[in-house]
């Protein structure tokens, strides 16, 4: 499948609407989740890098980190940022999330360091957020924050000049 491709994006408009009905399926329902994400994922090449994405996806959301976590690195490593920059982006910080959950915050901590100088995007404060976490979970709750304030500055409607500063002074010397 290639990028464009209507079956491509037709495949993507389903997986789309299995997420939008995530919320149907109670905690005690969350395998039968996975298993339409599964069939779903059953469509596409085995080891795509977007079906191993979309399962640890649904793992992930039905608390299951520990099994989500080799499926974001699979995800990664087969190819993910050529399928989609967008995604593969997402799979780090779903990754360094589910890497804080499982006690490897340091980890976690050090895939999304580099994503703080990538090229800006809606998911910079989704970086940020879940860096703070990991950070926090190391006993470094001033740089995380800093980061949670910096992100969270631009958004307010007064006293973005003075959070940000705020969110400076945590970290600097």
């Amino acid at each position: 499948m290639c990028e464009g491709d209507p079956v491509n994006q037709n495949w993507e408009d389903r997986v789309a609407a299995a997420w939008a009905s995530f919320d149907d399926y109670p905690e005690e329902r969350a395998h039968e989740f996975r298993a339409l994400i599964d069939a779903l994922v059953d469509e596409l090449p085995d080891d795509s890098p977007l079906g191993l994405f979309e399962q640890a996806c649904a793992w992930d959301s039905t608390g299951h980190s520990d099994k989500a976590a080799p499926l974001y690195r699979a995800a990664l490593a087969g190819g993910l940022g050529e399928v989609s920059g967008y995604k593969s982006r997402r799979a780090r910080i779903q990754l360094a999330s589910s890497l804080r959950n499982i006690g490897q915050a340091e980890e976690g901590v050090r895939l999304l360091t580099p994503e703080l100088d990538a090229p800006s995007d809606e998911l910079d404060d989704a970086v940020r957020a879940c860096l703070a976490l990991c950070l926090s979970s190391l006993g470094r709750d001033r740089e995380g924050l800093s980061l949670v304030l910096g992100a969270l500055a631009p958004h307010l409607p007064r006293y973005q000049r003075s959070m940000a500063n705020y969110a400076r002074a945590l970290v600097e010397p």
